[in-house]
């Protein structure tokens, strides 16, 4: 088992953290990392930010401070590097109504911070469920968690100034959920996001308007 963040460009500058936030995410040796996508106008620097936080259930205290910890991350380099726009993406084994999501999406804080990231799933479908881990999927069955439910814990956000995401999501569909010559590629659906820019630039009117 393991992740791979990877991108038919090179990376520029990358950080990384361990996210080992409590003695107990000793044992989920997961970590964040973020990294510069340098890509050609008009879209300019984009960071990428893998976040894997710890999975079991019961860990959402450790998944508050790890979310924590991703935001400082961003934080601590979109202050000294000249990125224009930042993509979140992940596993995040929490459901959008978990404590560690409602601090990613904006809608509380944690520890005196507040942040704000465009969840890009509900941005096309509104009000569907859109599960990204699910019984459907056999493996699910055969795995180590058979019991589970329906949960959609696999995002791409996308960061928000002011005035809201500096990217336009044009599409959003899941992907792998059926098998090829009877194989499923995970446990996990996939997620596809499609990013334009906006119609014109957060916090200006357009123009003949």
């Amino acid at each position: 088992m393991g992740a791979v963040l990877a991108a038919r460009r090179p990376f520029g500058h990358t950080v990384t953290d361990t996210l080992q936030v409590t003695e107990r995410t000793a044992h989920t040796s997961w970590c964040g990392v973020v990294a510069e996508l340098r890509l050609p106008e008009p879209f300019g620097t984009i960071l990428v930010v893998h976040h894997k936080p710890s999975w079991p259930y019961g860990y959402e205290h450790e998944r508050e401070l790890q979310a924590l910890a991703t935001a400082r991350l961003v934080d601590g380099v979109v202050a000294e590097r000249p990125v224009r726009h930042t993509v979140l993406l992940g596993d995040f084994d929490a459901t959008p109504e978990a404590a560690s999501l409602r601090f990613l999406q904006g809608f509380q804080s944690l520890d005196g911070m507040s942040v704000c990231f465009q969840d890009t799933w509900p941005a096309v479908h509104p009000g569907e469920p859109g599960p990204t881990f699910s019984p459907a999927n056999p493996l699910v069955r055969q795995g180590d968690m058979p019991e589970a439910s329906d949960r959609r814990i696999d995002y791409i956000l996308l960061r928000c100034g002011p005035h809201g995401p500096t990217l336009h999501v044009s599409a959003c569909r899941r992907v792998l959920v059926e098998p090829v010559n009877g194989v499923y590629a995970s446990d996990h659906y996939g997620l596809v996001a499609d990013l334009t820019l906006p119609g014109h630039p957060p916090g200006r009117w357009a123009e003949g308007s």
